[in-house]
């Protein structure tokens, strides 16, 4: 009998190029994977051109809060990322800590995005800014778009839609807004413009700490599976589950090595043994357990932010693996 034959989107990451260059291979499938920008897959993966890709986290815990969700999930957290360096603030507007951020004008481009809904979680339940204390700006970063209205929005929100002459680096440049919260850095704080700085000047001190009282490390990605596709074989998760996880721990795995650095980076082999010591041997670990805290964080704020129709828990949005 030959393997059943599936496709699947997601972005060529150190811990998805076994699978992606054939080194692993899902036990009974054979996976065709297309590599793309998450955005892309996410967009195309809504249309069903997939069987399987990587997913926008906050987009599934909202859609598997609705009856019918065309998707399934399985527990592989393709992308992990701390947004504390994702706030950038105008220099000279008095901002010094989060609670600053009250009653200002701050601009986003992707209100709905994960990253954006653990910003926001963030601001308020360790800093008490509320996403309804805030003027919200949305539009383009760097370049006009025409923003999209995030629907159904949190009551008392506000809102102010960009129209595509304007976009947001320009408009904290030039003080139009005082902050911006974007996962895509804008030119200004690429550039070094001194009127631009991050909320947090050391990032990752933060990022520590915050890790350390709450267990979260949030995470941004999983993977999705199509219903009709999943309910025809449903043995295919843990399949897919298990060659994730073993493609995730030969790239990590594969770090520490004292003889060649496999990045090009100087200090490799010190941060290694820095997140070790931080977040434990499997510090990029897949599964429920282990990612309980920032699971569980991201279901209570989508609900919070009216994203989700009712507050899931983490078990409601994994199939078995």
């Amino acid at each position: 009998m030959s393997d059943l034959s599936l496709s699947i989107a997601c972005w060529s990451y150190d811990r998805t190029r076994p699978i992606i260059d054939g080194r692993i291979q899902p036990t009974g499938i054979n996976l065709k994977v297309d590599v793309m920008r998450p955005r892309i897959a996410f967009e195309r993966m809504l249309n069903g051109d997939f069987d399987m890709s990587e997913m926008s986290f906050a987009t599934l815990v909202s859609m598997k809060s609705e009856p019918n969700c065309p998707f399934v999930a399985i527990p592989v957290m393709l992308s992990k990322m701390f947004r504390h360096d994702a706030i950038y603030i105008r220099t000279d507007r008095g901002i010094r800590r989060p609670e600053d951020l009250a009653d200002r004008r701050v601009g986003t481009m992707r209100f709905t995005s994960t990253a954006l809904v653990y910003a926001r979680g963030l601001l308020q339940h360790e800093y008490g800014v509320a996403p309804k204390d805030v003027h919200w700006f949305i539009g383009g970063i760097d370049h006009g778009i025409a923003p999209v209205m995030p629907l159904p929005i949190e009551p008392g929100l506000k809102i102010t839609l960009l129209d595509k002459a304007q976009c947001l680096n320009d408009m904290l440049l030039n003080g139009d807004i005082d902050a911006l919260i974007s996962q895509d850095m804008p030119d200004g704080f690429r550039l070094g413009d001194p009127r631009v700085a991050r909320l947090f000047p050391n990032p990752k001190d933060a990022e520590i700490a915050y890790y350390l009282k709450t267990g979260i490390f949030p995470v941004m990605h999983t993977i999705a599976i199509r219903n009709d596709v999943y309910d025809r074989n449903p043995w295919i998760a843990g399949a897919i589950y298990a060659a994730f996880n073993q493609a995730k721990d030969i790239a990590l795995n594969g770090l520490y090595d004292t003889d060649a650095l496999q990045m090009g980076l100087p200090f490799l082999i010190d941060h290694l043994e820095e997140t070790r010591r931080v977040f434990g041997a499997d510090f990029f670990s897949y599964g429920i357990d282990s990612n309980r805290a920032a699971l569980a964080a991201l279901c209570q704020y989508v609900h919070e932010q009216n994203m989700a129709a009712v507050r899931l828990s983490p078990e409601d949005l994994f199939v078995p693996v």
